[in-house]
């Protein structure tokens, strides 16, 4: 979420008069509200609540699982590799390859529902005979990318169940997602995990120890777009929160839009923060400091010119594995920028 544009891309169409007929009878085949779930080898009824607070109660551990493209790659660092049959949300770029918000999830062997914003194929979701959806919940209640025209038919396949990705620290989600990952039947104490954990507290204090060197840098995260420079609040994103928390000096806009995750500029006023230090999204949506290069007001910021310009994903992979990299890089640059 942070400085994505949500509200303001169009939302798609998904089906024509004979599709939606079709999905009647699909979801009719497949069980409607009940997610079509089977039992599983040892039985037993499965059960988990939500940051909703929703218990989403099955007849037994879900095998057939769709997810946001994020929710999945975090819940495969956890070690989910085999219920996941397919995703939606930015999987693939335009070239073919994986986009990096899918993280280590396999995408050319997963059904795609959907690749960008308001899309979600629902003749090819019920085709999965899914038994539970997964999602990152930025701003509750909603699930996101899950249009909200088409959500009533989504859940008649198979429960939601929400992750709080919004306006908390970074590490809350990434211990949901390894409780759901445990839930969903992986090892918690498995090696691997173990030392991503351990990788991700080293590089956190490594973010804390740059700080303490080089104090004093003033960071603004930020976003173009081809008409508006966005400022982020570091009071939203969970990643920005936890930065703070390690002693990052983040810039605070003050006319934060209705959610507060961002203030619009026009570019003629993108030098509205004086910033040491800019955290660039660096998203498919977004654009980069190439296709920025043609902006005046862009080439003329300090930290532009300064070449103190650092990539930013404001939806990270809530794993240890996914956010340990990203306090790395951090940390590498706060030790080397300067005050301007």
């Amino acid at each position: 979420m942070s400085i994505s544009r949500a509200s303001q891309l169009s939302r798609r169409g998904f089906m024509a008069a004979g599709g939606a007929a079709a999905l009647g009878a699909l979801i009719s085949a497949c069980g409607g509200g009940d997610g079509g779930a089977q039992a599983a080898p040892g039985g037993g009824a499965w059960t988990f609540t939500d940051d909703r607070g929703k218990k989403i109660d099955l007849k037994a551990r879900p095998r057939r699982i769709v997810t946001y493209v994020g929710a999945g790659a975090a819940l495969r660092d956890f070690g989910i590799t085999d219920q996941i049959v397919g995703v939606y949300g930015p999987a693939k770029r335009q070239d073919g390859s994986a986009d990096p918000q899918a993280g280590s999830l396999p995408v050319d062997q997963l059904e795609i529902i959907g690749n960008a914003y308001g899309e979600f194929n629902l003749e090819k979701y019920a085709a999965l005979r899914p038994e539970l959806l997964i999602d990152n919940m930025f701003v509750e209640p909603n699930l996101f990318y899950v249009p909200a025209e088409s959500a009533d038919k989504i859940f008649a396949l198979a429960p939601g169940l929400a992750i709080s990705t919004g306006a908390i620290t970074l590490t809350k989600p990434i211990e949901r997602y390894a409780q759901l990952a445990a839930a969903l039947g992986a090892d918690p104490k498995s090696a691997k995990v173990a030392q991503d954990k351990a990788r991700f507290e080293k590089a956190a204090e490594s973010v804390r120890a740059a700080v303490k060197a080089n104090g004093g840098l003033k960071v603004l995260a930020c976003s173009g777009s081809a008409d508006l420079f966005y400022a982020s609040s570091p009071a939203k994103n969970t990643d920005l929160i936890y930065f703070k928390e390690l002693g990052v000096e983040l810039i605070t806009p003050d006319r934060l839009n209705k959610d507060g995750y961002f203030e619009e500029l026009s570019w003629e006023n993108a030098d509205k923060y004086e910033a040491d230090l800019l955290m660039l999204d660096s998203r498919t949506q977004a654009l980069q400091a190439k296709d920025l290069a043609s902006k005046p007001a862009w080439r003329d910021l300090p930290a532009v010119k300064a070449n103190q310009v650092i990539g930013w994903n404001p939806e990270p992979v809530f794993s240890y594995a996914g956010c340990a990299p990203i306090l790395e890089a951090l940390a590498k640059t706060i030790r080397t920028a300067r005050k301007l």
